[in-house]
């Protein structure tokens, strides 16, 4: 079976069981790692059987693909954030470096920034980002994950939380990060093998570390173990009526912005 994740901790910590087969009966499978704009792009051409895209291509994906409730990124406190060189209040004529145009992080930016106008936004690799608003080749920079914990270093200020803005507005978790099978297979006994997978590295925390540690991207462990703290929380275990809430409010919100088409049912 191919699965595809990013080498982020918070996944490489949540299927190292299954990537190593710990979980009896779990299908052994075959692992690609990959940003996740990458990844949305091969889900689309429905390249894996399971895979890890952003709730942002859902709208693309769920024809192909059934939406599992256990393994993604969903939480509160956790959201992506626009960093910018100095006092900056605004992305009016503004050069705006972005990761992903279909990542759940610049829907939220597109969302936030409605009648705001950047002079322009550029796709580039996550990690040119912060360089790049600290050399000045962009005005600001929109960044995930465990940039929200060394974004000081590179003497940037945050504009916006995101994910704060998002659960202000809305009460609700803030959806980044999904977890797919293709329709073909068996979602409910994919589902459950995920979750032991989940559970499996909460119940020995230590297990993964050496695994957590080589695709780390050269984070410091306390990097690592923050990252894993924040992103891998009950959702991941499973998504429940409130994941799917904000799921829900993520992709009616951002139809009715005209800014994706409508999407199927997550379930």
């Amino acid at each position: 079976m191919q699965v595809a994740y990013s080498p982020c901790p918070n996944d490489t910590f949540v299927f190292h069981a299954w990537a190593h087969g710990l979980i009896p009966d779990a299908p052994p499978i075959e692992v690609t790692y990959a940003d996740i704009d990458v990844t949305n792009t091969a889900a689309e051409k429905g390249e894996y059987d399971v895979v890890k895209v952003s709730y942002a291509a859902l709208p693309w994906l769920l024809d192909q693909y059934t939406l599992l409730p256990s393994g993604g990124a969903l939480g509160r406190g956790c959201g992506p954030l626009v960093l910018t060189r100095g006092d900056v209040s605004t992305v009016d004529g503004q050069v705006v470096a972005v990761p992903s145009e279909r990542s759940t992080a610049y829907l939220l930016f597109r969302l936030w920034a409605a009648g705001q106008r950047p002079a322009r936004i550029e796709v580039v690799p996550f990690t040119s980002i912060m360089p790049g608003v600290r050399d000045g080749r962009y005005d600001a920079g929109l960044v995930i994950h465990e940039a929200r914990f060394t974004y000081p270093s590179y003497g940037l200020s945050a504009l916006v939380d995101l994910g704060a803005w998002w659960e202000s507005d809305t009460g609700l978790p803030i959806p980044l990060g999904a977890i797919l099978a293709r329709r073909a297979l068996d979602a409910h006994r994919l589902a459950a093998v995920v979750r032991a997978s989940v559970e499996y590295a909460w119940a020995h925390p230590t297990a993964s570390v050496a695994y957590v540690a080589e695709h780390a991207d050269e984070m410091s462990p306390d990097v690592q173990r923050r990252h894993i703290d924040l992103y891998v929380n009950e959702f991941t275990r499973d998504l429940g009526e409130e994941g799917y809430a904000a799921i829900d409010a993520l992709l009616g919100r951002a139809y009715a912005a005209g800014l994706t088409p409508s999407s199927p049912p997550l379930r």
